[in-house]
């Protein structure tokens, strides 16, 4: 696959009604999600009663100026810090239900994170970093060795396998970290600012390039963003502010 700043991904179908409500979706649902961060009189309301519902193959914009909850938003999404009120489901799984253990290996499972910045292991080749994850989780195998390759050459990273992370461009780490984040196949992706040290070309290709896997993977993907510039590949987006979604 070659990437193009002018090339357009292929847009997934239209939702019916019980996608929309989230009725039958294995995707990610947000129902009434609020986060208190503090207590006392340095309480802060990070989150306010969020509602959100992600199909499979639906790639979703949350903009919004910093402070506005969108990292705290992510942050509950994935699992990584329980909400205060309200419940948070993926893939049919219910985490605020789950005990710690239990909710680090469903976000193991079902999860895929995209960093602000790539995270890249340095010691680490391209395929190496996608390796691991698999590694960690014991389905290292001769189909899993597939899939790496097959996610690389699909970031357009083919030639860039056997290359270590200082060896690499800003944008092709950050394809290597979307490449990484695809290879569980997980069904939900969740993605922190993508753009943020890549200059406007770059940024465009790589927000195409996280529709295109989106849709073609089915994952239900969030990406938070400041940047209103590369809104227009999105599904659908959801302005943030003051921890709630508009």
């Amino acid at each position: 696959m070659t990437m193009s700043a002018t090339s357009s991904p292929q847009r997934r179908p239209q939702q019916s009604r019980e996608e929309r409500n989230g009725e039958g979706a294995a995707g990610l649902r947000l129902a009434g999600v609020g986060l208190v961060l503090g207590d006392g009189d340095t309480a802060v309301t990070a989150l306010d009663g969020i509602d959100l519902t992600v199909a499979p193959g639906e790639f979703v914009a949350v903009v919004g100026p910093s402070g506005a909850g969108k990292s705290s938003l992510l942050a509950v999404a994935g699992g990584l810090q329980r909400p205060t009120s309200g419940t948070v489901t993926v893939a049919g799984t219910e985490l605020t239900a789950l005990k710690d253990r239990e909710r680090t290996a469903a976000r193991r499972r079902h999860i895929g994170f995209v960093f602000q910045q790539s995270n890249l292991l340095a010691s680490l080749t391209v395929r190496e970093q996608l390796l691991l994850p698999m590694h960690i989780d014991g389905r290292l195998d001769a189909a899993a060795r597939r899939r790496a390759d097959e996610l690389i050459e699909s970031v357009a990273l083919g030639h860039r396998a056997g290359a270590r992370p200082h060896q690499l461009s800003g944008g092709e780490r950050q394809r290597a970290g979307l490449a990484r984040a695809l290879m569980t196949s997980p069904a939900v992706l969740l993605v922190d600012e993508p753009t943020s040290a890549l200059d406007r070309v770059r940024s465009t290709e790589a927000v195409r390039l996280l529709a295109e896997q989106t849709h073609q993977q089915g994952t239900a993907t969030v990406m938070v963003t400041h940047d209103t510039a590369i809104l227009d590949t999105a599904d659908r987006v959801h302005e943030m502010l003051d921890g709630r979604l508009t």
